[in-house]
């Protein structure tokens, strides 16, 4: 692995490439992946700083075995730019060496702009963030661009299946007996049948707050901006709006959510029914929360990185609420539901 005083120059150099003189670099806190980002504080008027996107090896425990990768940066962030969506413009970079440099955005996401707003405040910001989900879907298959061939498929939903299995039910303090297991596999195997049959559409795939930037002094309309774009995939149209509205770093009222899910339904390019929407939004609440909350005990076990354990409680909330609706309306989720309300809100320690 590259020194860091190796990678400084280097992104002094890519800098320098693109037209920008350095003059210092900021590491960025780093997130539940290994990629790393840095500020780099330039001499120019017009850029006094630029966000450096590495990519480094990452940790295969992070997708299904024999999947590849997450795709480079380019071409998702070109094509989001052509479709007039609010994204980080490209200065350069080193594509060799898996480096980015993109415009600052700043540095005040939408989880920590959410938290001081008042309610109505916080309601226009979130309206401005759920009106970029049907923009993205309406996106058409381009060429040469890897999201087009990536699904949202059965193989996912077992990946996420075995990580609940395995780690988000050893949040009880004990391990799941291979019927629980079972209860989790055949669960997450029928919401990916029932997920197979909607329409796929374009989707940001990790659209949660953390990864939406307020441009703060923008026009309302033009606050929000989308990072993290490298993992974009087709799923069914409310993939994104789960991220966002059961969000594990911001735990919306639930009024809000359904005032939300009403307003943006009828704008989505497929315009689902009332109870279609729902039925599929609690359904994959219950795979993508159950996959983060086994993501955040994942991380604090095998990598020691306990930063995410304070999540735990609201992604617990989360996942309760959605199972208590899904095994209402469908008798196969039942089971699952069970188990999930076993979870306590704080991990026991093991």
């Amino acid at each position: 692995m590259e020194s860091l005083q190796a990678l400084e120059s280097r992104l002094r150099g890519v800098c320098r490439a693109s037209g920008l003189e350095p003059r210092r670099i900021e590491w960025l806190p780093a997130a539940l992946s290994l990629r790393r980002f840095a500020r780099i504080h330039t001499a120019s008027r017009a850029a006094p700083t630029a966000v450096a996107r590495i990519e480094t090896p990452e940790d295969p425990a992070g997708r299904p075995a024999g999947v590849a990768p997450e795709p480079p940066h380019e071409p998702i962030r070109a094509l989001y730019e052509r479709a007039g969506l609010p994204v980080p413009r490209r200065i350069g970079g080193d594509p060799a060496h898996g480096i980015d440099l993109l415009e600052d955005v700043g540095d005040l996401s939408l989880q920590s702009a959410a938290g001081g707003l008042a309610a109505d405040a916080r309601t226009g910001i979130y309206r401005e963030a759920c009106s970029l989900a049907p923009r993205i879907q309406a996106i058409a298959p381009a060429p040469g661009v890897a999201a087009f061939t990536r699904t949202l498929d059965a193989a996912l939903f077992a990946y996420k299946a075995d990580l609940v299995a395995r780690y988000g039910l050893a949040a009880r303090g004990r391990a799941a007996t291979p019927a629980e297991a079972a209860v989790v596999r055949d669960a997450f195997a029928w919401i990916a049948a029932q997920m197979a049959a909607a329409p796929q559409r374009l989707a940001h795939r990790d659209f949660q707050s953390a990864n939406l930037y307020v441009r703060e002094g923008a026009p309302h309309g033009a606050r929000v901006w989308m990072i993290d774009l490298q993992g974009a995939f087709l799923a069914p149209p409310e993939y994104d709006l789960v991220s966002l509205l059961r969000d594990s770093y911001v735990e919306l009222p639930e009024d809000e959510i359904a005032a939300h899910c009403a307003a943006v339904r009828p704008a989505l390019p497929d315009a689902p029914d009332a109870e279609t929407f729902a039925r599929r939004f609690d359904l994959l609440t219950l795979t993508r929360k159950g996959k983060d909350h086994a993501r955040f005990l994942y991380a604090a076990r095998e990598r020691g990185d306990e930063r995410y354990l304070a999540y735990a409680p609201t992604t617990v909330r989360q996942l309760r609420r959605a199972a208590a609706r899904a095994s209402q309306r469908d008798a196969r989720i039942a089971d699952l539901a069970a188990l999930l309300h076993e979870l306590p809100e704080s991990p026991c320690a093991r």
